[in-house]
């Protein structure tokens, strides 16, 4: 069987990739990591977790820029997807 190499990208790796690395990692096709672009993340991304992947996703535009600035040349060739969910939401939505 084949597996898809999914890598899961914020800013600190403790909420949003971290839940979609666990979301992920219920089904057998995936092999899912997940790790942050801040120096305190819970697990820091690495040139290795670049190359590990398949598929990358991040959270914001911003982990887009900071993954093609410091992992130019492990990140070519990978599909690195922008899955636009911030973490400051408007106030409207925090208080349904």
């Amino acid at each position: 069987m084949i597996t898809i190499k999914l890598l899961f990208i914020c800013s600190r790796n403790k909420w949003r990739s971290l839940t979609a690395e666990k979301i992920f990692e219920q089904y057998n096709i995936y092999d899912v990591r997940s790790a942050g672009t801040e120096e305190n993340a819970r697990i820091k991304v690495t040139a290795g977790h670049i190359g590990w992947s398949d598929i990358i996703f991040v959270m914001e535009k911003k982990h887009t820029r900071r993954i093609k600035e410091k992992f130019a040349q492990e990140v070519s060739g990978k599909r690195l997807i922008c899955l636009d969910i911030r973490t400051d939401f408007p106030s409207w939505e925090v208080n349904l």
